[in-house]
C-alpha cells in the first residue's frame, strides 16, 4: 500500500486498483486537530457509517468492502472505489444550531435561504435545507449558496447534490428520530464514479452530523449532543481562540466523548459495543 493522503481525521492508502479509507482516533474541532486521541473513535464512526452504508443501499456508494482491508486497520477501515470528488461540503439542516443559528442571528437566512422570524437555537426548522460550503484541504470550509454550487458544478449537478442530501437525511433523520435519537444536521461528500455521481467518505456519523438525545431536546438553549459537540463545548470553555494548536483534552472529558460515541452507535444500530 502506498499513504497518499492524510486527513484531518482519516488517513487514505492506495492498494492496487482500490483505496483503503482509515479512521484514526483524532478528533477535529473548528477544523483544528486536537493532540489528546479519542479511544475506539475512528472503529465507532467507522461501523456506524458502515452501518448506514448498507442502510441506504439503494444510492451508490463508494464501499467495496468492509472486512477486505490489512489486519492491523480492522474494524476501523474500509475499502473503497477511488472517486473524482466534488468540490463542495453537502450539508443538510433541520433544526437550526452552529454556524447556520450565527448565520441566521446576523441575517435571517442560512446560505441565503431566508427562514421565519424569531426562531430560537435548537429550534425545528419547518422543513429541512441543504446548506453547503466550500471544501477546504486546510483551513475553514465558507458558506456558499445553492447558486454558488450551480456556477461551480451546472444547474442539473447542483440540483442533483442537493435532492440526495436532503432525501438522505431526512429519511435517516425519521429513522434516527424511532431510535431516540435527534439529527439536528449532516454533511455528506460526493464523487464521481465514471458518469455516476457516488456517495463517498461516512454516512451520518455522530463526527459529520449532531446527534442530539430527543428526551433532552429543549429549543431556546444549547442542546445535550452524543456527538463531537461536547468537545467544542469543552474545548470552547478553554478561552482557546480556535487556533492552531488545540487545547490538550483531559481524561474524564476523553472518557465522556468516548461514551458519547458508544452510546450514538448503540442506539442508532441496535447492536452492543464492541461490535
Amino acid at each position: 500500500m502506498r499513504h497518499i493522503h492524510a486527513g484531518k481525521v482519516r488517513d487514505l492508502y492506495e492498494d492496487g486498483d482500490s483505496l483503503i479509507l482509515v479512521a484514526s482516533d483524532r478528533v477535529s474541532v473548528y477544523d483544528v486537530v486536537l493532540p489528546t486521541p479519542i479511544p475506539d473513535k475512528g472503529a465507532l464512526l467507522t461501523q456506524l457509517s458502515n452501518w448506514w452504508f448498507e442502510y441506504f443501499a439503494a444510492v451508490p456508494n463508494h464501499v467495496l468492502s468492509t472486512t477486505d482491508v490489512p489486519a492491523e486497520f480492522a474494524g476501523r477501515a474500509v475499502r473503497v472505489k477511488p472517486l473524482k470528488m466534488v468540490q463542495v461540503e453537502c450539508i443538510a439542516r433541520g433544526y437550526l444550531s452552529g454556524s447556520g443559528l450565527k448565520e441566521y442571528q446576523r441575517t435571517g437566512s442560512v446560505s441565503g435561504i431566508a427562514l421565519p422570524a424569531g426562531l430560537r437555537e435548537g429550534d425545528k426548522l419547518p422543513e429541512p435545507i441543504f446548506t453547503p460550503t466550500t471544501k477546504a484541504s486546510v483551513g475553514h470550509d465558507e458558506p456558499i449558496t445553492f447558486d454558488d454550487v450551480v456556477r461551480q458544478e451546472g444547474r442539473e449537478v447542483a440540483e442533483r447534490l442537493r435532492d440526495l442530501t436532503l432525501d438522505i437525511y431526512s429519511r435517516g433523520a425519521a429513522y434516527a428520530a424511532e431510535r431516540g435519537v435527534i439529527i439536528a444536521d449532516t454533511k455528506f461528500e460526493f464523487g464521481w464514479d465514471g458518469d455516476v455521481l457516488t456517495l463517498g467518505d461516512e454516512v451520518l456519523t455522530s463526527d459529520s452530523s449532531r446527534y442530539w438525545p430527543a428526551g433532552e431536546w429543549a429549543p431556546g438553549r444549547p442542546q445535550s449532543s452524543f456527538d463531537k459537540q461536547f468537545v467544542r463545548d469543552w474545548a470552547t470553555s478553554t478561552g482557546w481562540d480556535k487556533e492552531p494548536p488545540g487545547p490538550e483534552i483531559p481524561a474524564e472529558i476523553v472518557d465522556a466523548t468516548r461514551g458519547k460515541y458508544r452510546e450514538a452507535y448503540q442506539l442508532i444500530t441496535g447492536r452492543a459495543w464492541p461490535a
